[in-house]
C-alpha cells in the first residue's frame, strides 16, 4: 500500500518499481545540520564492531551505535544489540522525523563513516523484527556520500547522493525487492553520520 502522506505530494517516488523512496533534500538547513553533526560526533557511544566472514572475524568498516526504547532489541551483522538510552539530541531528531513521516519510531541505528574507506555492504533492511513493509527514515549529516540501490531481479542500479541535512524515506515493499550499499571511494571524504530511524515490532528469537 502506498505511503500515504500529503506532505510528500511534491516529492517524487525515486524507486522506478517495487517500493517507495523519497528524498527530502535540505530537511535541516546547513547551520542546524552543522550543529547536530558536531554534537553527534562527540556524544554518541561509537564503537567498532566485528563480523564473521569466511571463517574469521573482521572489523566492520565504520563505527556504529544502537539507541532506542527499552526492549527495542535488534539483530544485525549476526550480532544481537540492546539499545542504549536516547540522548537529548536523538529524541529531538526523532520527533522531527516522526512529524514528517506520521509514524512513531522506537529505535535508531547510527553509523559513522570516518572517510572514503569506510563503507556499508549491499543488504536489505528486511529483518523480521522490522515488520513486513518497514518505513525507515534515514538522516544524513556531514560529507556527501553515494547510496546505491540494486534491484534483486534485474540488477539495475539507482544512485542517490545523500548530502548534509538530507532525509531519505524508504517505504512500501522496497526492502523486499531492492538492496542498498554505501560503497568505498578513493575521493577524499570528511566524516559522515547516518541515522536510520526504525520501528521494532517484534523481538528476534534467541540464536
Amino acid at each position: 500500500m502506498p505511503f500515504s502522506n500529503a506532505l510528500f505530494a511534491k516529492h517524487p517516488n525515486l524507486a522506478p518499481h517495487d517500493g517507495e523512496l523519497y528524498l527530502l533534500s535540505g530537511f535541516y538547513p546547513a547551520a542546524i545540520a552543522d550543529n547536530y553533526l558536531q554534537i553527534l560526533l562527540q556524544t554518541l557511544a561509537w564503537q567498532t564492531e566485528r563480523i564473521y566472514i569466511y571463517g574469521r572475524w573482521l572489523p566492520v568498516p565504520r563505527l556504529m551505535a544502537w539507541y532506542g526504547d527499552p526492549g527495542a532489541d535488534y539483530r544485525y551483522s549476526g550480532i544481537d544489540h540492546q539499545p542504549l538510552p536516547w540522548t537529548k539530541e536523538l529524541l529531538t531528531l526523532r520527533s522531527d522525523v516522526e512529524g514528517i513521516c506520521r509514524q512513531p519510531f522506537n529505535s535508531v541505528l547510527a553509523n559513522l563513516y570516518r572517510d572514503g574507506r569506510d563503507s556499508m555492504g549491499c543488504h536489505a533492511d528486511n529483518e523480521k523484527e522490522l515488520g513486513p513493509n518497514p518505513l525507515i527514515a534515514s538522516l544524513s549529516f556531514g560529507e556527501t556520500r553515494l547510496l546505491r540501490f540494486r534491484d534483486n531481479r534485474s540488477r539495475m542500479t539507482l544512485d542517490i547522493a545523500l548530502s548534509h541535512g538530507d532525509l531519505l524515506i524508504m517505504a512500501g515493499e522496497l526492502q523486499h525487492h531492492w538492496r542498498h550499499e554505501l560503497p568505498k571511494t578513493r575521493q577524499a571524504k570528511q566524516p559522515r553520520i547516518n541515522l536510520t530511524f526504525r520501528r521494532i515490532v517484534s523481538t528476534p528469537n534467541p540464536a
